[in-house]
């Protein structure tokens, strides 16, 4: 693996262990956001471990220390569907947030991905999310055209794609927006919604949340020594302005 010192790979025996751990991690980088700013921003994955991850927050006994209503919560990808749909990433986040409206969560600060009920496009979806980016960036004070996160959470496929930016697909190769409509997904449903690389890489970490032994493909070549490129191979191509952490179970990481 090339020398990264920005690059940290952390590898847990399970899932459930992973999860667990990601859950003491997210906790403690949200405690520590508001410590030094007042509030916190993160961007929630869906998937089985992002999910089980979440679920392990909802468990935490550390939950209370989190003052809950200065959280800002996004998502990196969402699947254009219905808005009840139990494929939307928001939909299966209830697991936390469910337990989080008695922990003072604001819902105004919530801020899901559109979804078929309220737009006839994906990329109808993905300018109105780009909108309020852009208004929660100039709340924040923040220059530029999203707001500060302080974790951006992904998963990864067996194909290497994180979010819905997939191997040689349009929408690894788009910039110039921090949002993007996507069609002809190669995973269902082939309509979707994802941030942009130019957008993920602007968050201070990074984490990618990555289980079982079908990554492990696809792990060993983002993380191994022959170039590559993001286009070729998505999860190569983000990394957090302060660091990107590869947190991953023993399976996921066979071939590093």
């Amino acid at each position: 693996m090339p020398v990264n010192a920005r690059r940290h790979v952390v590898i847990h025996p399970d899932l459930p262990a992973t999860a667990a751990a990601v859950a003491a991690r997210l906790l403690t980088a949200v405690l520590d956001a508001q410590a030094a700013r007042g509030e916190a921003s993160i961007v929630l994955t869906g998937g089985t471990l992002g999910i089980a991850s979440l679920a392990q927050v909802a468990a935490s006994p550390a939950l209370g220390a989190v003052d809950w209503s200065r959280v800002n919560i996004y998502w990196g990808d969402e699947r254009f569907v219905e808005s009840g749909s139990p494929d939307r990433n928001a939909v299966q986040a209830e697991v936390l947030l469910g337990v989080l409206d008695a922990h003072g969560l604001d819902r105004g600060r919530v801020h899901p991905m559109g979804s078929t009920d309220d737009f006839a496009t994906p990329e109808l979806a993905a300018e109105a999310y780009a909108r309020l980016l852009a208004q929660e960036a100039a709340t924040e004070g923040t220059a530029g055209a999203v707001p500060v996160f302080d974790v951006l959470m992904l998963g990864m496929g067996p194909d290497s794609h994180v979010a819905s930016l997939f191997p040689d697909h349009e929408g690894a190769t788009r910039t110039g927006v921090p949002v993007i409509g996507v069609r002809d997904s190669p995973k269902p449903p082939p309509l979707r919604v994802s941030l942009t690389f130019e957008t993920i890489n602007t968050a201070r970490a990074v984490w990618l949340v990555v289980a079982g032994a079908d990554k492990a493909p696809a792990a060993g070549v983002a993380l191994g020594e022959a170039p590559v490129t993001r286009e070729r191979v998505p999860a190569s191509g983000v990394a957090g302005t302060q660091g990107t952490w590869w947190l991953m179970d023993a399976a996921a990481a066979a071939l590093i």
